[in-house]
Formats: C-alpha cells, sequence, structure tokens
C-alpha cells in the first residue's frame, strides 16, 4: 500500500519494544518503547537527518556538552544527521515516541560518541538499549 495510516501508541503498547514501521529508499520510520523510568541508550549520533516526537511520558535529550533538552506530548525534536545525543525515559510511566530519518535503514549507521566508531544497537535485558560495536 502506498499510504498506510498508523497508531503509534497502540504499536508501542502492543509490542513493548522498537518496531519498525516503514522503510523505503528515502526514509524510514520506527516507534520506540521504553517502558521504565531511566531506561535509555548510549551518546551516539547518524548519518541521517531525523525526527522524534513524542507521544506518551517524557524524553531528556542529553547532549555531549552537558545539555538537555526535555521532549513531552505534542513536541517534536529535528535533529540534524551527524549530531550527538542520549534519550532517556524521565517520566513516570513508558514513554513512546515515533522516530523518522532520511534514508534506507540499512543505509543508516550508528556512531558511538565516546569511541567514534560504527556500532549497532542491541537491547540488553529488555531495559537499556546499549550499543555494541560492529566488527
Amino acid at each position: 500500500m502506498t499510504i498506510e495510516i498508523i497508531k503509534p501508541v497502540e504499536i508501542a503498547l502492543k509490542e513493548k519494544q522498537r518496531t519498525r514501521v516503514m522503510n523505503s529508499r528515502k526514509m524510514h520510520a520506527w516507534v520506540h518503547y521504553y517502558p521504565d523510568t531511566g531506561d535509555h541508550d548510549e551518546m551516539h549520533c547518524h548519518n541521517q537527518d531525523q525526527t522524534f516526537t513524542c507521544f506518551q511520558g517524557q524524553c531528556t535529550m542529553h547532549f555531549p556538552d552537558g545539555g538537555k533538552a526535555v521532549l513531552e506530548p505534542g513536541t517534536v525534536a529535528l535533529i540534524k544527521g551527524g549530531s550527538f545525543y542520549q534519550l532517556e525515559n524521565t517520566g513516570d510511566g513508558p514513554m513512546i515516541m515515533m522516530g523518522t530519518r532520511s534514508g534506507d535503514q540499512n543505509d543508516t549507521r550508528v556512531i558511538s560518541h565516546e569511541t567514534r566508531k560504527d556500532v549497532k544497537p542491541h537491547v540488553t535485558s529488555g531495559k537499556v538499549r546499549r550499543l555494541t560495536p560492529v566488527s
């Protein structure tokens, strides 16, 4: 189907994990689900421009300089490729967001802030999203 209507919150509550909802040559999209306060990923960036729209809960975006920004339902982060950030659930319940990124998901690079190397996302224990180096 060329056009598909989705309900990101329903998808997140059903799948209870990051779920890709679209992938094409020009763009891909996914729904993020961080169930517990304190769940987070590591400081990283991507080679493509992206957005995050917060639907439920509260997300604090941390930046390498110590700065931060808070996303709440109805707010959107616009991120240029190469910008480092870390997502953290700082609300009282599940954090649900939808992300979009330019380009095919298979062309996405995930660069660790610590190592400056390409890594791939890896979920451990269902709680904290860790990044591990690509071999």
